[in-house]
């Protein structure tokens, strides 16, 4: 039974920044309350971050930079204040995945430093695909792609708290994935989402034009249903192959999810 005091909501964002950001943020619990507190507190991780990528991109809008060049400059943000471990799970899971082996042998071929064929290749079509997709909407306006990117990290982040549920098992008995394996109720969870959803639908609503808000919302929270939907089986896929959560497959859970919100909202 956990002893420790409740987590509180200063607790639980020292944590969230602390382990999902490299701001310089002391965490000074590390149990299960202070996890649960920190996976809840995930989407505001979120936020920050894609309110500092979105704000880098307007400036180089402002400076004269292209559509293009202000979309790798928003991208290069969350790899930036993440050290990149986001991207790596991403690779990591796209080889173990691929490897074809069994579980056992494919958590081993993630925890190599080197990064696979599977894993180039996933990285890459990832990046294109975030960069193609900021573009577009920078292209349409500021508002547009900064609206986009901001949800976009809020609904990855999203992701986390999804997988961080009850009964969502860790697949390793050490590191970040097993500290915030079933932290988080599924009703809290599912919450978060719904609230994540609702969320995007207003940032839909304040972008939108004149005399069609009501498409606008209905496009952002598509774009947030259809991230979390992606994750959702990326997970499962995970938990059938590795027979639970890792730190990688948190990183690629944010990746996916991102990606697939940003596809659909260039695509809106």
């Amino acid at each position: 039974m956990d002893t420790a005091p409740r987590a509180t909501l200063p607790d639980g964002l020292r944590f969230a920044f602390g382990t999902l950001t490299t701001l310089p943020v002391n965490i000074p619990r590390w149990d299960r309350r202070a996890a649960r507190a920190g996976m809840l507190c995930a989407p505001l991780a979120g936020l920050v971050v894609g309110l500092a990528a979105a704000a880098l991109g307007g400036a180089l809008l402002l400076l004269g930079a292209s559509p293009l060049l202000a979309a790798v400059g928003t991208v290069a943000v969350p790899a930036a204040l993440t050290r990149g471990l986001h991207l790596d799970g991403l690779a990591d899971v796209a080889d173990g995945l691929g490897s074809g082996k069994p579980a056992g042998d494919a958590l081993r071929i993630m925890k190599q430093s080197d990064i696979g064929p599977f894993g180039v290749l996933t990285l890459v079509l990832a990046l294109l695909a975030q960069v193609a997709a900021v573009s577009e909407l920078y292209a349409r306006s500021w508002a547009h792609g900064a609206a986009a990117f901001a949800v976009a990290a809020v609904v990855a982040r999203a992701a986390l708290t999804l997988a961080s549920r009850t009964g969502v098992p860790a697949a390793r008995p050490e590191g970040l994935g097993a500290a915030v394996a079933e932290t988080v109720p599924v009703r809290a969870a599912w919450g978060t989402a719904a609230a994540v959803t609702a969320l995007a639908a207003c940032a839909g609503l304040a972008v939108s034009h004149t005399g069609r808000p009501a498409g606008g919302a209905a496009v952002y929270a598509a774009a947030a249903a259809v991230g979390l939907a992606a994750t959702e089986a990326l997970l499962r896929r995970c938990r059938l192959r590795f027979g639970g959560v890792t730190g990688d497959v948190y990183g690629a859970l944010a990746e996916s999810a991102a990606t697939a919100a940003l596809i659909v909202l260039a695509l809106g």
